[in-house]
């Protein structure tokens, strides 16, 4: 599967296509010469949480491997790779916007353009004042593919909604329409992107990412995919916090058991790099919002026990020892600690300057899993 940065490149070069009777100047300084742009439109996240640490999946020190214990990137492999998109989709936003900066965008405009990938004409409109989302924003700008602009969706491959002052927008993209030839079986992915620099009583800036639609491989090769994601990010001074799920409707473990929603809570200190998280899978289908029902209840220590004991018992006819199982699964108590490096331990406080982050993450909580299930985008 493509990784998002490489879906939307496409359209970024398509764009970029338009850039050639720029001046030099602003191809040097980009930043310098935004126009009515915004000139950010994401949160940083802090490595310790969204460094991909899945090469070192399956790889284990001499002593886990005597204990036959499950590593702690094992567990933690898809919290990274979900703030790993979720971020990667706001940076998409931001590269976008960055080559239509080129244009030195200060006014209501439009243009058309071929892109170079799928040979097909996109349009580029940007108006003053536009209704989205019980909002009025300052500025929209939308790129349709020409062609398709009287289908249902009206051949729109991205729009984008803000104010400059404070910075905050929202953007959504289609990657469908961006590239019709290399793209097609994102016939219905939708992504949405909201950034915010308006402040909120928690936090100075924030982004909210969402994903709906996404295409589901077959399940026997690639059982974990994931259909649709909600992530917040909040920062506030020092520290991040981040929250949110993905729906994987094929997902199994040990058991015949089908459908999770990877739910979890976490923060970090971006300056030391580290963070604290903890993880619940409960079902997709699930209809609740509570903390402890997501998080303990479902906590991915309680479900993996229960799948492992239920295929133990389906297989052998008895359960597995409970000493053998709990070392096996020690690395996910909760919570999970992590540095620079990726996973530290779990369970067991490291030192002291995670105490904080500890308190901070219980009071985040995941979305219900059922509504990130049916998560619907739709553009203006």
């Amino acid at each position: 599967m493509k990784t998002l940065k490489n879906i939307f490149l496409i359209g970024i070069i398509g764009i970029a296509m338009l850039i050639q009777g720029c001046e030099e100047d602003n191809i040097n300084n980009p930043k310098e010469n935004q126009g009515i742009l915004p000139s950010r439109f994401k949160v940083d996240i802090p490595s310790s949480l969204s460094k991909n640490t899945t090469g070192t999946v399956g790889e284990k020190s001499a002593e886990e491997s005597e204990a036959d214990t499950l590593t702690g990137n094992e567990i933690y492999a898809h919290l990274n790779t979900f703030i790993a998109v979720g971020e990667g989709a706001s940076e998409i936003v931001e590269d976008i916007i960055l080559a239509i900066a080129l244009y030195d965008i200060d006014e209501p405009m439009s243009l058309s353009f071929q892109s170079d990938d799928d040979n097909r004409v996109k349009n580029l409109v940007v108006i003053e004042e536009a209704e989205y989302s019980e909002r009025t924003w300052e500025f929209m700008l939308t790129i349709t593919d020409a062609e398709s602009e009287n289908e249902p969706d009206g051949g729109r491959a991205l729009q984008i909604f803000w104010n400059r002052n404070p910075i905050e927008g929202i953007a959504l993209l289609k990657p469908y329409n961006i590239d019709r030839q290399h793209d097609r079986e994102w016939l219905d992915a939708i992504f949405r992107i909201e950034y915010s620099e308006a402040g909120t009583g928690d936090y100075e800036t924030y982004m909210i990412v969402e994903i709906a639609g996404l295409p589901l491989p077959d399940p026997r090769l690639e059982p974990f995919a994931m259909n649709s994601l909600k992530m917040y990010v909040g920062k506030d001074d020092d520290r991040v916090d981040v929250f949110g799920n993905s729906d994987h409707p094929n997902a199994k473990f040990f058991t015949e058991r089908t459908g999770f929603s990877w739910s979890f809570v976490a923060a970090g200190f971006d300056e030391q790099n580290i963070a604290v998280a903890e993880v619940g899978l409960p079902p997709s289908s699930l209809d609740e919002d509570d903390r402890d029902v997501l998080l303990k209840e479902y906590s991915i220590k309680n479900v993996l026990t229960e799948e492992v004991n239920e295929w133990f018992y389906d297989n052998f006819g008895i359960h597995p020892d409970s000493t053998e199982l709990a070392a096996y699964l020690r690395n996910a108590d909760a919570p999970g600690f992590f540095d620079e490096e990726g996973f530290i331990k779990g369970g067991t406080l490291p030192g002291d300057e995670y105490t904080e982050l500890i308190g901070q993450t219980n009071n985040l909580s995941p979305f219900n899993p059922k509504e990130v299930n049916e998560l619907l985008i739709e553009f203006n």
